[in-house]
């Protein structure tokens, strides 16, 4: 285990590293989930009906911007390092939260939300390229699983804060304070510091880039465990982008969202806890395997559900059905990134940004697709969970049975 920083032999526990990776995280989720609660007032705001479905772009736009910030921020922090690099990108971060709070019209809106998605990239890309510098194998799974535990805080903390904060004031609150919350995680990333080797440091050339690029897409257990990940994202970014509407529209049940909505994230937060007893009991392949089996079979069951009460069927049926189902989507995450980043060595940077770039761009218009359809049913949410947790099982099944071979 690697607990020194490289460059300046600055100590880390394992607990400071930790808390800053879900700090990362966090900040992310923030972006995310203190806005959702602002959908009701936002639609008015911008002259739209109140259950106009355009207002899932407000999620899936910042989601844009973080897949197309994933392939800029790679090979930028294998060039210049991860501090300054994040700092960049909080930079953006900064500057989209405060544009989106200020904007007077839906497409400036939107605008400042791929602004603001661009530079929360810099956190999603670094805090697994972090933990690639200073971990390895299961133990970095571990680490992961930990750090995503704390990033559910977001879903747990965020709608209730974002409410306060709405009620306090206007929907324009919660994005200012996401600016305040970026500017302290930049001063905490100087008391951090770097964790690149010098040794590992690449240049930022087209032709270094295109190579680190074909390591990348040449490495089978990166290129199965990132298009498994796409799909169950995929799956993920549909109930973050749909819950709010479908609590609101579909079950009339609004008033109700924030509470639930934490309380699911309290849920899937206990799940990344025990996740890492399950790697070092079993291996992360054989978690990977029982989590998407165990999704399919719920999703499948809750299908059978929904279908025939014409796409709504009883809420509390829906609810937990979803919420079981995440939690085990959960579990696929810290293995897929620590499986697919494994075999990248000082390619780390380079590797985190096409792997978010693939599992977060695909997932986000995965979700767009089929939340385009969710507008007095449950059924295409459900259905998106069967298809896509179905076809990762069979695309993660085949990379086991190649590695155990």
């Amino acid at each position: 285990m690697v607990t020194t920083q490289q460059t300046n032999q600055r100590p880390r526990s394992e607990a400071q590293v930790i808390a800053f990776l879900a700090a990362m995280g966090a900040l992310m989720a923030f972006g995310i989930d203190s806005s959702l609660p602002a959908f009701d007032e936002i639609r008015p705001a911008f002259g739209m009906a109140s259950d106009d479905t355009r207002v899932t772009l407000i999620i899936t736009t910042y989601f844009a911007g973080i897949s197309l910030g994933h392939v800029i921020y790679g090979p930028l922090a294998d060039r210049f390092g991860r501090a300054p690099t994040l700092r960049f990108g909080l930079l953006l971060y900064i500057i989209g939260s405060l544009a989106s709070m200020s904007a007077n019209s839906f497409t400036f809106l939107l605008g400042g939300r791929l602004v603001w998605g661009f530079g929360a990239a810099a956190a999603s890309v670094l805090r697994t390229t972090i933990a690639r510098d200073l971990y390895r194998g299961d133990q970095m799974a571990r680490i992961i699983s930990i750090t995503m535990a704390f990033f559910l805080l977001g879903p747990i903390v965020a709608p209730l804060i974002g409410e306060g904060l709405i009620n306090a004031g206007s929907w324009r609150w919660p994005f200012g304070v996401s600016a305040i919350l970026a500017v302290g995680m930049m001063f905490w990333s100087y008391r951090f510091g770097e964790t690149l080797d010098p040794a590992n440091q690449r240049p930022l050339k087209l032709g270094t880039t295109i190579e680190a690029i074909k390591k990348v897409v040449t490495t089978r257990v990166t290129v199965v465990y990132t298009l498994g990940m796409t799909l169950s994202f995929g799956a993920f970014f549909v109930h973050l982008a749909s819950a709010q509407p479908i609590f609101d529209v579909i079950y009339g049940r609004v008033n109700w969202f924030p509470l639930l909505f934490a309380a699911s994230g309290v849920v899937e937060m206990g799940a990344f806890f025990a996740a890492p007893r399950f790697i070092d009991r079993y291996g992360g392949h054989r978690v990977a395997l029982a989590s998407l089996a165990i999704t399919l079979v719920i999703s499948s069951v809750l299908l059978a559900f929904s279908w025939p009460a014409g796409g709504v069927p009883n809420f509390w049926l829906w609810f937990v059905g979803v919420v079981l189902a995440n939690i085990f989507i959960a579990m696929l995450i810290p293995v897929g990134m620590s499986q697919a980043l494994e075999p990248m060595g000082e390619l780390a940077g380079t590797a985190s940004g096409i792997i978010g770039l693939a599992t977060i761009g695909g997932a986000t218009v995965i979700a767009g697709v089929i939340n385009a359809q969710v507008a007095h049913s449950v059924t295409p949410m459900v259905a998106g969970y069967v298809v896509l947790s179905g076809v990762s099982l069979v695309i993660i099944t085949q990379a086991y049975k190649n590695l155990e071979t």
